[in-house]
């Protein structure tokens, strides 16, 4: 057998990276997504069927998992421009973000506000507050709970307009060598920010008739309290995209990272129980979003089995993705609506659901999605 030179063999790594498909992160975007369903049907439902609850009840970190996910995606394009030396292009950046957010969550909020049968509860924020994109401050679930899932979206834009300016800011300065430590810092602040939440926002209300409303309002939802999935995202696409040799090293231990990131999920099921204790809500994210980290890098380790195992359903769930995480508790509502009465065993009106929820993602994803990605594609090549 023919030896690579250290060099070149790194050179092949990154050839290969950037031309072969990651299989395995369409499992984990159907994962999350079937997670994230899953939580919101059981607390929808009034946790029917019976069997439901346990299984449901840590399906909220299916959210962490998409961060994780976002985090190493966005890194990794910004990333391989940067090790190209070209500069971050803001337009094509924001352009593909742009259509591929935008369209369909604009037609979402327009169902929510014009078709009132579409909601899951009686009262929405301020249009305002989803068209700028800071719903997830100051968010009163039991007044204004309706769409409250796009907290999460808020967040994600955040860190959408966070991310390339700082690593602009890098390259201009020639300080990317060390924008490590930003990572760090922003990773431990995290905790100071979580603690400072609870300690003197949220404790007041301890023992309170409704100290659970607070509790989301001033520790869960924030932004600056939900950066540690992003910020794992971002430090495995760091290591991926500039440290080849140390991801081939790594990456051979595929099924072992996969093994280590469960048991790690595991430890971090018992730790957040009870959510909204000061060990859970200080403690508990981040160990989530470690854990989800050892995932996702397992998932994309040639050497693990979720690597080139390759499924139209994982694909087909995972394309929808985003749009099932859109419009899923308005359209579990509506069935749930049509069914009332009916006498149906609880187990088929889920079934029911899930078949309902996935049309209409369908329907968003032909009507909306599609159309407007081809226009973003013919922009960006003209």
């Amino acid at each position: 057998m023919t030896h690579l030179p250290e060099r070149d063999k790194s050179t092949r790594i990154v050839e290969l990276k950037t031309t072969k498909k990651l299989y395995g992160l369409d499992h984990l975007r159907a994962v999350a997504i079937g997670f994230v369903f899953l939580y919101h049907y059981f607390i929808l439902s009034n946790g029917q069927p019976g069997w439901l609850p346990e299984v449901a009840r840590f399906g909220w970190t299916g959210v962490d998992l998409f961060f994780v996910l976002s985090g190493f995606l966005i890194a990794s394009q910004l990333f391989e421009a940067i090790k190209q030396r070209r500069k971050i292009s803001f337009r094509a950046f924001f352009l593909k973000r742009f259509f591929r957010i935008i369209p369909a969550y604009l037609a979402t909020v327009g169902l929510y506000f014009c078709v009132p049968f579409f909601r899951e509860k009686e009262a929405l924020p301020p249009i305002w507050k989803f068209l700028s994109f800071t719903q997830n401050f100051d968010l009163d679930l039991k007044h204004y709970g309706t769409f409250s899932h796009a907290w999460s979206l808020c967040v994600e834009e955040h860190f959408y307009l966070f991310l390339p300016v700082t690593l602009v800011v890098y390259q201009s300065l020639n300080r990317f060598n060390r924008a490590g430590w930003l990572l760090l810092v922003l990773f431990l602040l995290s905790f100071g920010a979580r603690l400072y939440s609870f300690k003197v926002m949220y404790a007041p209300y301890i023992g309170h008739e409704n100290s659970w409303l607070y509790w989301y309002k001033y520790v869960y939802y924030p932004t600056y309290n939900r950066l540690d999935g992003l910020l794992i995202g971002v430090a495995i696409a760091g290591v991926y995209t500039f440290r080849p040799n140390l991801w081939h090293r790594v990456s051979k231990h595929g099924n072992l990272l996969l093994a280590a990131g469960i048991l790690l999920l595991i430890l971090a099921y018992l730790l957040c129980e009870d959510q909204q204790t000061l060990i859970a809500s200080v403690f508990g994210f981040p160990l989530l979003s470690i854990g989800y980290g050892f995932v996702v890098a397992g998932a994309v380790s040639p050497t693990s089995f979720m690597y080139s195992w390759q499924s139209t359903i994982s694909t087909s769930i995972a394309t929808l993705s985003f749009a099932i995480y859109l419009t899923h508790k308005g359209i579990i509502k509506i069935t749930h609506n049509l069914v009332e009465g009916t006498n149906w065993d609880s187990n088929w009106v889920l079934i029911v659901c899930v078949i309902t929820s996935f049309l209409g993602a369908l329907l968003l994803n032909r009507l909306i999605e599609r159309p407007f990605l081809k226009i973003r594609n013919r922009i960006l090549h003209s």
